[in-house]
């Protein structure tokens, strides 16, 4: 019960502390915003970052309904990348990665949950790497970033001088988390969330550099809905390893049945 308590007020308290940030900010900045694309901008990222975070709220706490809500902020997100990135910043990478993607993954997360028990009786039953998997997941993680950082280098704007690129860097690893956070996600595994928290942390790097750089109002509220994610994500490693122990996974099979 004590457990329950706690995810109601973290949960009450990620959403509305997220909200009532964005809110205010852009209240503040409506104001400063001149009319066009920009202020387009603005309101188009507050509304995906509220969708975003009911998405990541309802996947820490196991619910499938998070792939509703996420298919609108993938949307939204890749869209204000893809602009970032033709006004000279970083973006390219998790623009493409967003929109071809993260979209059609929602859906393959939405049948492969259901297989999984999510929408019959609450939450997931959530699954754990073995030691096979990880090597897996190590392989694809080194060649991945690898193969990114050529790829996303030759179509770099930043204009930056020497072999490693820090706007290209900061594209890199987000991209490459998130490939292989969603498809953990999509398949109900718990350590999703590692990768997700090194989403969170190179976004708000790269969100706060792009802000630095530019001043721009939507790259000041992506950089806070980063670090709401991050927060967030500690509570959901936190509970889908709770849902992926085996006694979990029983209580909700006899559920089931």
């Amino acid at each position: 019960m004590e457990t329950k308590k706690f995810d109601k007020w973290f949960n009450a308290l990620v959403l509305g502390g997220l909200s009532a940030t964005l809110l205010l900010i852009s209240a503040i900045k409506i104001g400063e915003t001149p009319s066009g694309l920009p202020l387009t901008l603005l309101l188009v990222s507050v509304l995906g970052s509220i969708m975003g975070v009911l998405s990541v709220v309802l996947s820490a706490n196991g619910k499938i309904l998070t792939f509703i809500f996420g298919l609108l902020d993938v949307l939204i997100y890749g869209a204000v990348c893809m602009v970032n990135w033709y006004k000279g910043g970083s973006g390219l990478g998790n623009g493409l990665l967003h929109l071809l993607y993260f979209v059609p993954m929602q859906f393959v997360g939405l049948y492969q949950w259901r297989k999984q028990g999510s929408g019959e009786h609450g939450a997931v039953r959530a699954r754990r790497l073995d030691a096979r998997g990880w090597i897996w997941c190590t392989i694809a993680f080194l060649a991945l970033s690898v193969a990114s950082y050529f790829v996303l280098a030759h179509f770099d704007k930043s204009r930056a001088e020497g072999f490693i690129r820090l706007a290209v860097v900061l594209d890199v690893l987000p991209l490459v988390c998130n490939i292989l956070g969603q498809f953990l996600m999509s398949t109900a595994y718990m350590e999703q969330w590692i990768f997700w928290l090194g989403v969170n942390v190179t976004s708000v790097l790269m969100w706060g550099s792009t802000y630095a750089q530019t001043g721009d109002s939507y790259s000041l509220i992506y950089m806070i809905k980063y670090v709401f994610y991050f927060v967030n994500a500690i509570n959901g490693l936190r509970v889908w390893i709770g849902l992926s122990r085996p006694e979990t996974a029983t209580v909700l099979q006899s559920a089931k049945n």
